[in-house]
């Protein structure tokens, strides 16, 4: 018994310490320079492959954009021969030179309203062109874009910007009702006879609808041209008028070039207010004076009046005509500027 309370008494050893599974709170600033390094240039990686990703959808899309262009133009085209294909297998290719248009008949030839076309749009240039590069010397180098300043100028850009907005419906009443008995008078007193309606009337309102177009992209040139080439001119003792017409004009032609283009494809495609005052004939114009049609305002008369299949499908090579007419017009004009920008 006293040997056993004698003994030694019992040690509670401390509770031993086991191995959990937790794992430490992941800290980005213990990492060791090379782990670090690492985990950056992952995320640079990944940054790269996403911006990648974006420009190559990026770039499809904008091959979408133009290959929609290209498919609109080719099946607009590709409609357009469909439906001639009755008249072209008719007539064949002497459509294009024959003189007389009879629906009663069913004869039909393009060259009276090819000429009115070619007539009032070229004409409607020559008269546009004076004040065209007036407003666009006027506006690009005497009076150029000041905030606050030149209160005359901008009154003056924005009518050139109100013009190119007023729809054609609203020129064609105005040439009707003003412009005819104007001209009318003017073919009185010139013993010519006062038809009033023609050709000369039609380029009138033509010339006044494509002066914005030419006007506009003319003054933009224009105020590009730099301003040490003027100086330069100035210091050699050139005069305004000499530093315009030997330093600005030169180096901004084939954007005025450009814009007459532009102006040239507008006149050949307007419909509405030249078939106001044109005159409606359908026989190749004797003189500026002379009624006439175009090929756009032809189409627009006797649309609706096609009753055999024959005649449709000639107002549709009337259509097919003109869609050539104006591609080969781009053609020639993209050529020209391309020689006045060498």
């Amino acid at each position: 018994m006293t040997r056993f309370l004698m003994a030694k008494p019992l040690r509670l050893s401390a509770p031993q310490a086991y191995p959990t599974t937790d794992k430490p709170a992941f800290r980005p600033d213990k990492l060791s320079p090379a782990y670090a390094g690492q985990h950056k240039g992952n995320s640079l990686l990944k940054y790269i492959s996403l911006a990648d990703r974006k420009d190559k959808l990026f770039r499809r899309v904008l091959w979408m954009g133009g290959l929609t262009i290209l498919c609109l133009v080719l099946g607009i085209l590709l409609t357009l021969i469909v439906g001639a294909i009755p008249s072209l297998q008719a007539f064949g290719i002497r459509f294009l030179w024959g003189k007389v248009w009879n629906p009663v008949n069913q004869v039909f030839g393009a060259l009276p309203f090819l000429v009115g076309t070619l007539l009032t749009s070229f004409l409607a240039l020559l008269i546009s062109i004076p004040f065209s590069l007036s407003i666009a010397i006027f506006l690009g180098e005497y009076f150029p874009p000041v905030k606050g300043r030149n209160r005359f100028a901008h009154l003056v850009r924005e009518a050139v910007e109100l013009i190119a907005g007023i729809p054609s419906v609203i020129y064609g009443f105005w040439g009707l009702f003003v412009l005819v008995p104007v001209i009318r008078k003017l073919e009185m007193s010139w013993h010519v006879l006062p038809y009033g309606v023609g050709i000369f009337t039609a380029s009138l309102i033509l010339a006044i609808m494509i002066i914005p177009y030419a006007a506009s992209l003319g003054r933009e040139i224009i105020a590009l041209v730099p301003q040490d080439l003027k100086e330069a001119a100035y210091s050699l003792g050139a005069t305004r008028w000499e530093m315009i017409r030997h330093v600005v004009l030169p180096y901004a032609r084939s954007g005025i070039f450009a814009g007459l283009l532009l102006s040239l494809g507008r006149a050949l495609g307007e419909t509405m207010a030249v078939t106001m005052v044109i005159g409606n004939t359908s026989e190749i114009p004797q003189s500026i004076f002379s009624p006439g049609n175009t090929l756009a305002s032809v189409i627009a008369n006797e649309f609706t009046e096609a009753a055999s299949r024959l005649y449709l499908s000639a107002l549709i090579e009337l259509g097919l005509v003109l869609f050539v007419v104006t591609t080969c017009m781009h053609l020639i004009g993209k050529t020209i500027i391309h020689r006045f920008s060498a």
